[in-house]
């Protein structure tokens, strides 16, 4: 494992995700899980979310409407946390909801507003930007 790639993505992880989901998740990784937690995080966030090509915002963006269209909704929660965490907006989460009903199908823009609506009133209610 690439250590420069680990330690980037892992603050980027950590970042988009939150330093105590991404912690307790690697914490609990054993000898099975760990080093596809490793590779994720060097791959997918040092190597992906490192490259500064593409702003954390925009990023985002991106993988709410990949995430739904591949129907991966539990992912898709989580991403969506992040997505607010990064800056995203009520009015560009809306914007971006639209274009999942458009691309992805209604299906899949009803379920991710029911997320939505339950992401935005769990953070409210924790007093998180929302």
């Amino acid at each position: 494992m690439d250590k420069s790639l680990f330690d980037t993505g892992l603050e980027k992880r950590r970042e988009t995700l939150g330093r105590e989901y991404v912690d307790r998740n690697l914490a609990q990784a054993d000898d099975f899980s760990r080093p596809f937690q490793e590779a994720m995080t060097a791959w997918c966030w040092g190597f992906g979310w490192g490259d500064e090509t593409i702003d954390a915002k925009t990023r985002s963006m991106m993988n709410l409407t990949m995430l739904a269209a591949l129907g991966r909704m539990h992912e898709w929660e989580l991403h969506l946390n992040g997505a607010l965490n990064n800056g995203v907006t009520r009015d560009e989460l809306k914007a971006i909801l639209h274009q999942i009903g458009i691309y992805a199908g209604f299906p899949a823009g009803v379920e991710c507003f029911r997320i939505a609506r339950k992401v935005l009133a769990e953070r409210t209610a924790a007093g998180k930007k929302a």
